[in-house]
């Protein structure tokens, strides 16, 4: 059975940086996408930045330029850089996989529980 989890939460003040990381256990036959989503207090849950197993990203508008995702194919595992943060970057970070887990199988979403990221001074 597929999992991941986040790393790296955590407090910090407003300017600073952070990073999040996503590791996976479990067989994967092939990725098709991994990404960051975040929900706020009182809010939908959101996609951050997401990047396709070719290497494509997708940000939000809010987070471009301040945010980088990355993927490391070699052991299933993608992190979130964040720099310039701001107090409504604060939120749960989930990490989210679209992956297929047999040959011929469906694509499946996996999620993490999430990791708090709170932004304050």
């Amino acid at each position: 059975q597929v999992q991941v989890m986040e790393s790296g939460g955590g407090l910090v003040q407003p300017g600073d940086s952070l990073g999040l990381t996503c590791t996976t256990s479990g067989t994967i036959w092939k990725i098709l996408s991994m990404a960051w989503y975040r929900q706020a207090l009182g809010s939908q849950r959101e996609l951050v930045a997401r990047i396709s197993s070719a290497g494509d990203t997708k940000y939000r508008d809010s987070v471009k330029g301040r945010f980088t995702i990355s993927k490391h194919s070699a052991n299933n595992t993608w992190s979130l850089e964040m720099t310039s943060l701001k107090p409504e970057d604060t939120a749960v970070y989930y990490c989210y996989l679209n992956a297929i887990v047999r040959e011929y199988g469906l694509n499946d979403g996996y999620w993490g529980q999430g990791t708090q990221v709170t932004v304050s001074s």
